[in-house]
């Protein structure tokens, strides 16, 4: 039943992006906050339909620390879901990626589109230039930053190295940090086609300031924070039964 769930949910992507890419460029010499409300509506959509056609609901905890002004959203990353979901949740904010995504067709029209940070990561230097540059005029425009500190999808009940690019750039404009956690990766695993019906929770930390503070400081903060959280979370969903129980033997034995 989980396979054809999969299959069927990818099928009707599939058919939709093609479409919505078109629409998408259509609306190119639009600004970019008019763009960026069109172009959401795909990920929007692609949640809204992970719940009616895979089974996976979600709950949203600390809503209410999302705060007015634009911040550096610093997110631990376990899967695609979060990818697609935080368009629904968030207020208008842009992702630090690599360059080649945006190399893609269709989809990589439509995010080339969304005023991304497109980096290469093979020039750390020049990314990170980069990064603060384009990362400055983006929150002056009005939009948040979304950064996954560990630069890639980690697995349930693992760690990665937390990079401190969105530190950095935190720190340089002054900008406050919103530490994010979640357990996508529980039925939605990295790099699987098949999802689990379930449950995932999002929480979110109150802001945290960067003034007079180092990079160092505000990441080991923000890193102290999710990794605590994420692993309330597995815990969490160990006792309510709301997750594979494969996957919840990965984490005790990790």
């Amino acid at each position: 039943m989980n396979f054809l769930r999969s299959a069927l949910y990818q099928l009707i992507l599939l058919i939709v992006v093609i479409p919505y890419s078109f629409l998408v460029l259509a609306l190119a010499p639009l600004p970019r906050k008019a763009r960026h409300r069109v172009i959401i509506g795909w990920p929007v959509f692609a949640t809204w339909l992970a719940k009616h056609v895979l089974g996976i609901r979600y709950e949203v905890r600390g809503r209410e620390h999302i705060p007015t002004e634009p911040v550096v959203i610093l997110s631990k990353h376990q899967s695609a879901w979060e990818t697609l979901a935080f368009n629904a949740i968030f207020p208008p904010h842009v992702y630090v990626m690599k360059r080649e995504l945006l190399w893609v067709p269709f989809l990589g029209w439509g995010l080339a589109l969304m005023s991304p940070i497109a980096i290469n990561r093979a020039n750390r230097k020049a990314a990170m230039m980069r990064l603060i540059e384009l990362g400055g005029e983006r929150l002056r425009q009005g939009f948040s930053i979304m950064i996954y500190p560990e630069g890639t999808r980690v697995p349930v009940g693992k760690r990665g190295t937390y990079r401190l690019g969105g530190a950095i750039l935190a720190v340089h404009n002054n900008a406050r940090v919103l530490p994010v956690a979640h357990n996508a990766g529980l039925v939605w695993p990295r790099n699987s086609f098949l999802k689990r019906p379930g449950k995932v929770t999002v929480v979110i930390g109150e802001p945290m300031d960067t003034a007079g503070k180092t990079p160092e400081e505000v990441m080991r903060a923000v890193e102290a924070w999710i990794e605590g959280e994420v692993e309330r979370l597995v815990a969490e969903a160990r006792t309510e039964g709301d997750a594979a129980p494969a996957l919840l033997a990965d984490t005790s034995e990790s």
